[in-house]
């Protein structure tokens, strides 16, 4: 199988993590694509690392087995109305990704932004160093953590092991919305 399907809120699910290669079957289509989704399933059956890219991205996957990829709580309670488009479409036809508490998918531009992909200080600080005061912000305002503790904190982040920066990018200005999650 040649290349994985587009997702325009998710666009590089193998660089994240929520896609790997694998000979699994998909319980969907009943073919063995080549890769395989590993993020969460929100559905009455057990559908973990059980479902293909292509039938997430048709919506096969929602339509026949009812499954959803994205809490609907995820997103940012004041993102526009224009959005519900938006968020039907990250729930129902593109893949999630795990955190360590209920993710979170926000906005920017009145636009549910781009998932990018978890990632640990080292890896904020070489690629996308000017996050690094709002990622301070999340810790601050969002965790309530503050001082001396914030900064320990921002140190300490990993990309798979709590606490883990979750970074965003805006499909419309240069935005990369980002937060902090912890256990």
């Amino acid at each position: 199988m040649t290349g994985l399907p587009h997702f325009r809120y998710h666009p590089d699910p193998l660089a994240s993590g929520s896609v790997v290669i694998s000979d699994a079957t998909c319980e969907c289509c009943g073919e063995a694509r080549g890769h395989v989704y590993t993020g969460p399933c929100y559905a009455e059956t057990e559908l973990e690392d059980a479902l293909c890219p292509w039938c997430i991205a048709d919506g096969s996957a929602h339509e026949r087995l009812d499954v959803t990829f994205v809490d609907s709580e995820a997103f940012d309670d004041d993102a526009a109305e224009a959005a519900e488009a938006a968020q039907s479409c990250i729930m129902e036809r593109t893949p999630g990704f795990h955190a360590w508490q209920p993710e979170r998918w926000p906005s920017c531009c009145d636009e549910p932004a781009a998932f990018v992909g978890p990632f640990g200080i080292a890896e904020i600080r070489e690629r996308f160093p000017k996050i690094e005061g709002s990622l301070m912000t999340s810790i601050v305002y969002d965790l309530g953590v503050s001082g001396g503790a914030a900064q320990r904190l921002l140190d300490s982040l990993k990309r798979d092991e709590a606490p883990t920066a979750f970074v965003f990018r805006c499909l419309h200005c240069d935005g990369m919305p980002a937060y902090v999650d912890r256990m």
